[in-house]
């Protein structure tokens, strides 16, 4: 089954959930059954706008025990990710400091001077961001 079919299916089962939630609230609530001028009172109008209310209340309380069930997993989801984002931030590093080291040498005026800047601007960056990632994670 594509996912735009499982999503149309769980969608569908919801209201009509609701629907039928609310009609059994209107349905249990106390009210004048007495016929109006126009005949008897439909709670079958009612029902759709207490079955929809009756679905945004279900759907708050899922989404509030499920966020209360992933918080942990969160928590250590946005450690790990902190980790992961200081490794590529250093990986650079890895790759630009031996151009550094091998233009030291001409660091003022040698023909390797635009290199050197570039490699010590790149690599000091990004030290920079990888350190703070992991010391932001670790802070976490």
């Amino acid at each position: 089954m594509r996912p735009e079919a499982v999503g149309r299916v769980l969608g569908i089962g919801l209201r009509v959930a609701g629907r039928v939630a609310g009609q059994r609230l209107t349905a249990s609530q106390p009210g004048p059954a007495s016929p109006g001028p126009q005949g008897p009172v439909n709670r079958g109008s009612n029902g759709f706008a207490a079955g929809r209310q009756a679905t945004v209340k279900a759907a708050g309380g899922l989404s509030r025990g499920l966020g209360g069930f992933l918080k942990p997993f969160r928590r250590v989801g946005g450690i790990l990710w902190l980790e992961v984002t200081g490794v590529f931030f250093l990986l650079p590093v890895l790759v630009f400091t031996p151009t550094l080291w091998r233009s030291r040498m001409s660091y003022a005026h040698g023909p390797d001077h635009r290199t050197f800047i570039a490699s010590a601007i790149v690599v000091v960056v990004f030290s920079y961001l990888g350190v703070s990632s992991f010391w932001r994670a670790r802070r976490k």
